[in-house]
């Protein structure tokens, strides 16, 4: 077995708590992304009121999720610059507390603008923890084992992801058969329980040795995260307008393609079932439990394409695993939205879909640290991927305003939205001729 494959044999008991609490945070970071997404729809539907039409239902969504996505900009802005100051253990702790509890409250929401309140605070926490445990795991790891530590961070969020999807299903049954009045409540407070992750970190993580060495020789010539020192510097502010390139075609595919394919699925069953004749009431729990299968084919496929990006990467460096990446999402998604009409053709799809777009994201958690030194590395990922996800913010929006209007009058309004938003991964490719290549290199102190 090749050297490079033996990464695991550098960690010792220390590395892998560090690794198992990062991704834990992480995980319950993306069940509560996850809950949202398969709560959007029936939530939508309730809290409008009346009978919205799916194209309004769509919309609405759409906006929503946008908002959503502001908070995570906004609170990923904050607390990355956080985390170099006060450290990245500590600013863990405040993020996952703050989307735990807020995720909790959306279940109590009445109408859609107190829950698209809810949903910004939720975004505040959720956009913070991720720059701060990637950080963490950057600074803790060796340098071999580092990109595949990152990877598997990345992979093991699927877990989050593929719960999310079985307490859609369960709740939907339940709903189904009258044992609860709606899914999306139940779902929403279930997302309060990471909060206690939260007990777990403070009692035994402590502070990378790279930012207490940093912390410590910081001064008047060194300030740690601040952006005036980020953008004042030309290596890391051309290195942060690079990772924000990248991150920002890869976030709004995401949010404005492959977390939309659920909600295609459901529009999917739910036209079929209606042309069958099925009764209104058992679509309750009939969509709801396609819908999360739909998810848990994503998610599967998202974790092969977070661990074999590791691999790639070292084998053919940064840039060209970038590429390859970026095309096969634009590629995949588009066939998603093509041609996706039969159930059956979700099993197969959807995996290739999920594996080719999530495989970016363990990108961004190997690469965004490699470019910027440790009294920035917090603040710097953190502007890369929540800039990048603050302007990705117009991608839902967008969607919905494709959903509502220019192809509202159409069969399957959010198929054709779904299908034009595709686009947006050949966006990263003009960025790569830009990207610093950092394999083989060492962390930037």
């Amino acid at each position: 077995m090749p050297q490079s494959y033996r990464w695991y044999r550098e960690l010792n008991g220390y590395h892998w708590f560090v690794l198992m609490v990062a991704a834990l945070g992480w995980m319950f970071d993306c069940l509560d992304q996850q809950l949202f997404v398969l709560a959007r729809q029936p939530a939508m539907t309730e809290l409008l009121g009346g009978s919205p039409s799916q194209a309004v239902i769509d919309e609405r969504g759409g906006y929503a999720t946008s908002i959503f996505l502001m908070g995570w900009a906004i609170g990923g802005l904050f607390f990355g610059v956080l985390g170099d100051r006060v450290g990245r253990a500590r600013t863990m702790v405040l993020t996952i507390l703050l989307y735990s509890v807020f995720t909790g409250l959306s279940a109590l929401s009445t109408s859609f603008w107190d829950f698209c309140v809810y949903r910004f605070l939720t975004g505040l926490g959720v956009g913070g923890e991720f720059a701060v445990g990637i950080a963490l795991v950057a600074e803790v790891m060796p340098d071999r084992a580092r990109p595949y530590c990152l990877s598997l961070l990345q992979a093991l969020s699927v877990v989050g992801n593929i719960t999310a999807a079985f307490l859609a299903m369960g709740f939907g049954t339940l709903a189904q058969r009258g044992v609860i009045q709606s899914s999306w409540r139940p779902m929403f407070a279930v997302g309060a329980l990471p909060a206690l992750v939260a007990l777990l970190i403070r009692a035994r993580l402590r502070e990378p040795e790279r930012w207490q060495a940093a912390s410590r020789g910081a001064g008047e010539l060194r300030k740690l995260g601040s952006y005036g020192e980020l953008f004042g510097h030309p290596v890391w502010r051309r290195h942060a307008f690079v990772g924000l390139g990248l991150a920002f075609a890869g976030v709004v595919g995401l949010w404005a393609v492959a977390f939309y394919t659920p909600d295609l699925v459901g529009n999917t069953v739910k036209l079929q079932a209606l042309a069958e004749g099925v009764a209104p009431e058992q679509l309750k729990g009939i969509v709801p439990k396609w819908k999360g299968i739909a998810s848990i084919a994503l998610n599967l496929g998202a974790a092969l394409g977070m661990v074999g990006f590791a691999f790639l990467t070292q084998r053919m460096g940064r840039r060209p695993a970038f590429a390859v990446c970026f095309v096969a999402a634009l590629a995949s998604s588009a066939a998603v939205f093509s041609y996706l009409r039969e159930m059956h053709q979700l099993f197969w799809l959807l995996p290739i879909m999920g594996s080719c777009i999530f495989s970016l994201f363990a990108g961004y958690a190997i690469y965004l640290p490699e470019l910027f030194p440790t009294h920035l590395r917090s603040t710097g990922t953190s502007f890369c991927y929540n800039v990048g996800r603050f302007v990705a913010a117009l991608g839902p929006a967008l969607l919905g305003w494709l959903t509502g209007n220019v192809f509202r009058d159409t069969a399957e309004p959010l198929r054709n939205a779904g299908l034009t938003m595709c686009v947006v991964f050949a966006l990263g490719l003009f960025v790569l001729p830009f990207a610093p290549e950092t394999k083989g290199r060492p962390l930037p102190e």
